[in-house]
């Protein structure tokens, strides 16, 4: 059994950073890890791989040859991936017994909710290797700051979450620079938590291109709230606290928490009832370090 991380987002979201930085800091705790780069248009990669999609095939290769757009070339190169998931596989077959394997994929979004490759290659390794993967969905914080966009985003995960179905964690990156394109509205724990969503209402009527849409905007926030299933942490990857919380989650969620642990009721009641890390607490902290005070900003809901 290999545990590890399907790290995803929109292009820009932080996801090849985010791995570099995972990979160094779950090196620095003890854990061998290996990076699969399955992302055949990124051509810079900061971290050394284990795996590259880039000697089985590349985007530009694709592009060239059936005169195909990125897009187009990107549903082609996971239709190709899956087709030779054998590939995929014999490659990752040695480091099954000591690594901890973090899949850095593209960030073509129709990927992950609307085409079934990219899901059928990860449920193909699930079953073949006996994975335990956890999706780490990254959204940059930034959008916080846009109702418009918040509301998009949020759209994304959930769709994202239902299509995968896997152990999800949505997190909001760069969080240090969550104020970069304007202050919040409300506090972060009012995103983080997707708490009452027509608050944001009053905030979309206040852009004249978004209040015609006011009925639609609604029926959107009902469908996220109607699921309940949407909310974040936060991520600074160049804060180890904040890398190391964002860690505790995914080992919770993948089960690696109970890795080497004896099967018995004993053993695993220890690890369930360990001091609760408090998400409320953690969320404040976080808005203390990286958001401005002012007593005229924010307002509590």
């Amino acid at each position: 059994m290999a545990f590890g991380q399907v790290v995803i987002g929109p292009p820009g979201s932080g996801k090849t950073t985010y791995c570099n930085g995972m990979s160094q800091f779950l090196s620095l705790i003890g854990r061998k890890v290996a990076v699969i780069n399955l992302d055949p248009a990124n051509d810079a990669l900061p971290y050394d791989c284990a795996v590259n999609i880039e000697d089985l095939i590349k985007l530009s290769d694709v592009m060239n040859e059936h005169s195909l757009g990125p897009n187009g070339g990107l549903v082609y190169c996971m239709d190709y991936l899956e087709k030779n998931i054998d590939w995929l596989q014999s490659k990752l077959e040695p480091l099954l017994k000591d690594h901890y394997l973090l899949f850095d994929f593209p960030g073509q979004v129709e990927l992950f909710f609307l085409h079934s490759n990219a899901k059928n290659v990860i449920m193909k390794l699930i079953k073949k290797l006996s994975l335990r993967l956890t999706a780490v969905h990254l959204v940059d914080a930034h959008l916080c700051s846009d109702p418009g966009k918040y509301v998009s985003a949020l759209l994304l995960s959930l769709s994202t979450m239902l299509h995968l179905e896997l152990p999800h964690i949505n997190v909001l990156s760069k969080i240090d620079l969550i104020e970069s394109y304007g202050k919040l509205a409300f506090n972060l724990d009012f995103y983080t938590d997707v708490q009452d969503l027509s608050y944001l209402q009053d905030q979309l009527d206040q852009d004249p291109r978004a209040a015609k849409y006011r009925k639609l905007t609604k029926e959107l926030c009902d469908v996220v709230q109607d699921f309940s299933l949407v909310d974040f942490t936060t991520l600074d990857i160049q804060d180890k606290e904040s890398v190391g919380n964002l860690v505790k989650l995914i080992d919770r969620t993948n089960g690696y928490i109970f890795a080497g642990v004896e099967s018995s009721a004993v053993e695993f009641s220890k690890i369930a009832v360990r001091p609760v890390d408090w998400d409320y607490y953690r969320v404040a902290a976080v808005q203390e370090k990286y958001m401005k005070d002012d007593e005229n900003f924010g307002n509590d809901i």
